[in-house]
């Protein structure tokens, strides 16, 4: 899927001198990127596997849902804090500098449901990693990640050990 990287905007110094940001929003407005991309984030999973897909905020709102429709299963979404209006799970996890810190309703999964976790981009592993311990801390089982990019020197599949990681481009 190296092919796919044509398609993805690099910015470098963005949003700070000293990153190279990959834009996913080129490869989105071309249909048939896109409609690789949601291929190849399903490929290999097997319907009856999972029981739901969950998004990770913000951008992997771009694809899980669009996942979980062409699997025939429901989308979850996780969220930054105060944006969930029911009752809540958390998670607070490590970022670089500080923390931040995840959210999913309480009744969002169910004990013993199997999740495949969808996000644009694996890099160091923290915010991954955190969902997945949502998850587990309501009773579900991390069926699998799914994500469009991994950047592979952040070494972030690392903290996944364990799970299965699909990553359609790699950096």
């Amino acid at each position: 899927m190296d092919h796919l990287k044509q398609l993805i905007r690099e910015i470098p110094d963005w949003p700070k001198p000293g990153i190279l940001f990959y834009d996913i929003t080129t490869l989105m407005k071309d249909a048939k990127g896109l409609a690789e991309v949601i291929n190849g984030l399903k490929a290999g999973v097997i319907p009856e596997d999972i029981d739901v897909v969950l998004g990770i905020e913000a951008r992997g709102y771009f694809f899980a849902p669009t996942v979980a429709h062409a699997l025939g299963k429901g989308f979850v979404p996780v969220r930054k804090p105060k944006k969930l209006p029911w009752q809540i799970e958390s998670v607070e996890y490590a970022l670089e500098y500080g923390t931040d810190t995840l959210e999913i309703h309480r009744d969002a999964v169910q004990p013993g449901e199997r999740v495949l976790i969808v996000d644009d981009v694996l890099a160091t592993g923290g915010t991954a990693a955190a969902v997945a311990k949502l998850v587990e801390k309501l009773g579900g089982k991390v069926a699998g990640f799914a994500f469009v990019i991994e950047l592979d020197f952040l070494n972030g599949r690392e903290k996944l050990n364990g799970y299965p990681i699909r990553s359609l481009v790699h950096y």
